[in-house]
């Protein structure tokens, strides 16, 4: 049966790929929690009038972000990323003491506290009350909400408008973004802007980026989905650009209007190109998702044939879909180690494989470690040099898995 389109309304989606049963990709069961846990459809449809994909079925916001283990302060990289964003703008649109900013999904504060560090006012809106504390108490302030109209609205009559508001991998999140981008075009002031950031469709299909497509993403954005998501809500691009992040990302200037920016055009002129606006180009995709899950099975199964000890690195939501889709549990993955306290002592959700601390990589020198963060796959190599040193070598899963 045919499922009507979030964005555009229309009735006539398409099925482009099934990732079958999945837990929750950021649920992290404590160590006495019960071996079963909820799992729920994870496929992907594309839409033939408005160019988005995005999941069949979607979990309700409350059972994914009211408690969440993600601290994106525990990655250097997103604090770099985070840093140079913050200096960027900052100086290109002369904030200062008098400026407000305003962040949807701010998380612990790990954008906003450099812009708090260069004398500008900040407002962090974080629905996860665990972590919204955390950033308070690295004097951050924040609202432990969900961000929507009617948060907006009230905002602008306590506090007044914002000068920027910042939206970081949070649209894809939002099962009815109406509400959202309308809270974004209410915010800002008349000059102010906003900056959001999203996964890139492109590249995820590109680098058959499977293991991105999660219960939280409900969408996957190509720049013709945004232009006209966006355009249905009073707001036009006013820049966009791809940037590294996350394994492809976005960055969006948005502006209230009804016109996009002219270099927008180059960006749907090259997906059209691509075939972006085809449903062959997704049905390519998903072949290719299936020769990738393969490809990195087999080369599991053939380790361990010759008596490889193999673990994982990085207990990344990213982590839960690749373990789970490629049926890799706990006979065939030993632990998984991961920087942050939060999820040290748990298991991955799904498989039931124990996360541990970096340290565990020393003490117990497995042969091979697959990145499961291999967004950063970079930083985690050199944290960890020590065990290369030693012999270890890591496996990098996608497109095609391969011995580092």
């Amino acid at each position: 049966m045919s499922i009507t389109c979030r964005a555009c309304g229309c009735p006539g989606t398409e099925g482009i790929l099934s990732l079958g049963s999945q837990p929750l990709a950021n649920a992290y069961p404590g160590a006495n929690d019960p071996e079963e846990e909820p799992r729920y459809p994870l496929e992907l449809i594309w839409c033939p009038e408005c160019s988005l994909v995005q999941l069949r079925d979607t979990v309700p916001p409350e059972h994914l972000f009211r408690e969440y283990l993600y601290f994106s302060s525990f990655a250097d990289t997103m604090q770099e990323h985070a840093r140079r964003l913050a200096a960027g703008l900052i100086r290109e649109r002369g904030l200062d003491g008098r400026s407000l900013v305003v962040e949807a999904a701010s998380n612990d504060g790990y954008l906003l506290r450099h812009f708090r560090a260069g004398g500008v006012r900040v407002l962090g809106i974080e629905p996860a009350a665990n972590v919204a504390a955390a950033a308070r108490a690295e004097g951050v302030e924040t609202l432990a909400e969900f961000f929507s109209a009617e948060l907006a609205r009230r905002l602008r009559r306590d506090r007044g408008g914002a000068d920027l508001f910042l939206g970081l991998n949070v649209l894809a999140h939002v099962p009815e973004p109406g509400s959202f981008l309308e809270g974004l075009r209410v915010l800002i002031e008349p000059d102010g802007i906003g900056v959001l950031e999203v996964p890139y469709l492109r590249d995820l299909v590109e680098g058959v980026e499977f293991d991105t497509i999660y219960h939280e993403h409900v969408f996957y954005f190509s720049a013709r989905a945004l232009a006209a998501l966006l355009g249905r809500h009073g707001l036009a691009l006013a820049g966009v650009r791809r940037v590294p992040i996350h394994g492809g990302s976005l960055r969006l200037t948005v502006r209230p209007g009804d016109r996009p920016a002219e270099d927008v055009g180059a960006f749907l002129e090259e997906e059209e190109k691509l075939g972006m606006q085809s449903l062959g180009y997704y049905r390519r995709f998903s072949e290719r998702v299936e020769e990738a899950r393969g490809a990195l099975r087999e080369l599991v199964r053939m380790l361990k044939q010759q008596g490889a000890r193999i673990a994982a690195y990085g207990a990344a939501a990213k982590g839960t879909v690749l373990l789970n889709s490629c049926g890799l549990g706990r006979d065939w993955i030993d632990f998984v180690c991961d920087r942050s306290p939060h999820k040290q002592g748990r298991r991955m959700p799904g498989v039931g494989i124990p996360i541990l601390s970096p340290a565990a990589l020393l003490e117990k020198q497995p042969d091979y470690v697959l990145l499961l963060a291999w967004n950063f796959a970079d930083e985690i190599r050199r944290q960890q040099a020590a065990y290369e040193e030693r012999g270890g070598k890591f496996i990098h899963p996608l497109p095609k898995a391969r011995i580092l």
